[in-house]
């Protein structure tokens, strides 16, 4: 009873030198109307960029087997990246051009299960505080009936993003 999953996705390269040229939320426009391409771990996830505006970012996925631990649910390191997307992203939604960012540190609350029978779920990041060298975020991952499932805040350090 085998399973497989085949996924395709872009090179990544062209997203990568978009980075700082634009302000942190139109490159994520740009991403989120497939004008840049979406980043491999997308594909390999099954993650999508459904919202974003100033301030918050939002991503989902359909849990689905190929996402399970040995104990039959949902890894938490797929958790873990949806909030980190989200919460990383709700912070890029607020940098002028010039500047990028990268994840300090992201801590998890895992407070529910996630199984395929979940559903789709949101990862919905916000920015708490933004300053000219660090940024926190959080990010609740929410069911149908936006029944918490889990949480994490995000340390976001910022720094100018040198020219090609």
């Amino acid at each position: 009873m085998g399973r497989t999953r085949t996924y395709e996705w872009q090179d990544p390269a062209p997203s990568a030198a978009a980075v700082g040229h634009a302000s942190g939320l139109d490159f994520l426009r740009e991403l989120q109307a497939g004008r840049l391409p979406a980043p491999p771990v997308s594909a390999a996830l099954g993650i999508s960029l459904d919202e974003v505006e100033k301030g918050r970012a939002v991503f989902s996925m359909l849990p689905g087997e190929e996402h399970y631990n040995p104990i039959g649910s949902v890894h938490g390191g797929v958790y873990a990246t949806l909030l980190d997307s989200a919460a990383g992203c709700a912070v890029q939604s607020t940098l002028p051009p010039g500047m990028g960012y990268t994840s300090l540190d992201l801590t998890v609350k895992f407070l529910r299960r996630v199984t395929v029978d979940t559903g789709r779920v949101r990862a919905i990041g916000t920015i708490v505080h933004g300053g000219r060298s660090t940024a926190l975020a959080q990010a609740q991952l929410v069911d149908a009936t936006d029944r918490v499932l889990a949480h994490a805040t995000s340390t976001c350090m910022l720094f100018p993003v040198t020219g090609p």
